[in-house]
């Protein structure tokens, strides 16, 4: 593990974070020598399912292969 004094670390704190994240190493901050933090990255995020999202949540109201009530009530106002 990549250790950093913690003066370096404040002067640094963006760059050092973006290479933990890039990297995915991590890195101890250290104050006269002894470990003050770590710095790590963190757990990979599940990834979030978009096919099929909806998958048995909608609902049939009616028959839409014989809605011929509905088709001739359209035509006939349409007239």
């Amino acid at each position: 593990m990549k250790e950093i004094p913690i003066s370096k670390f404040k002067a640094t704190c963006l760059a050092v974070l973006e290479n933990v994240r890039k990297t995915r190493r991590p890195v101890r901050v250290t104050r006269f020598g002894k470990p003050v933090a770590e710095v790590i990255p963190p757990a990979p995020q599940a990834q979030k399912q978009i096919l099929g999202f909806m998958a048995g949540r909608g609902k049939i109201h009616g028959d839409i292969v014989h809605a011929t009530p509905w088709l001739e009530a359209d035509r006939n106002r349409r007239k």
